[in-house]
């Protein structure tokens, strides 16, 4: 007698989710002091939001045709890998070529391992979510965008925090952003940045 498909799986387990659940414990910023600690999980999400009004934006105003939703969802796993990596700062990534090529092996490796601990018939649904292809190029730029964003809003709280830590990071990131000279980074810049510079009672 045949078994139904919910009895043939219930015996395989998988790592996959539990080591996605340890996102929360990976912090971002190692090598500079805090007033809060960001984590890579807490990260994804704000990065998934960005990219997704990115998206909308570049859809409704500059005649685009990405799709939002996928693009969230590219974000959402863009930094899967970090569980088993830890967060690498940017100085020791870019230390040297030769740094970045190693680093860049080393998260190519820490994607297959994560890849590999799901069940073999789901794997290709979730291949796409942790190495960019070709069809989702102009997702994973708008998702790379919207990190690049993000890293400029953590300087700005930190900023307004009176830390002083994140002075040079603010001012590198912001000149690497309008050096761009993308539309969408300018609408964002003007339509949504200035808000975070404000207190609550402000936003009010």
């Amino acid at each position: 007698m045949n078994s139904c498909p919910a009895q043939r799986y219930r015996a395989l387990v998988s790592h996959f989710f539990a080591y996605l659940a340890r996102m929360k414990y990976i912090q971002r910023w190692g090598l500079m002091r805090n007033t809060r600690v960001e984590n890579i999980q807490e990260h994804s999400l704000q990065v998934a939001m960005v990219a997704h009004v990115l998206a909308v934006l570049s859809n409704e105003r500059f005649g685009g045709r990405v799709d939002p939703d996928r693009t969230a969802l590219l974000a959402v796993f863009h930094d899967a890998e970090e569980v088993i990596t830890g967060d690498l700062p940017t100085p020791i990534k870019y230390f040297n070529p030769r740094v970045k090529e190693a680093v860049d092996g080393l998260e190519s490796v820490a994607k297959e391992r994560l890849l590999g601990m799901l069940p073999a018939d789901l794997r290709e649904a979730y291949e796409p979510l942790l190495f960019e292809r070709s069809e989702d190029a102009a997702c994973w730029r708008l998702v790379k965008l919207a990190d690049k964003l993000c890293a400029y809003l953590k300087c700005l709280e930190e900023a307004k925090a009176g830390n002083r830590e994140f002075e040079r990071a603010e001012a590198t990131i912001r000149a690497s952003l309008e050096a761009s000279a993308d539309p969408l980074v300018e609408t964002f810049l003007d339509t949504f940045v200035p808000s975070f510079r404000l207190t609550l009672d402000e936003l009010n």
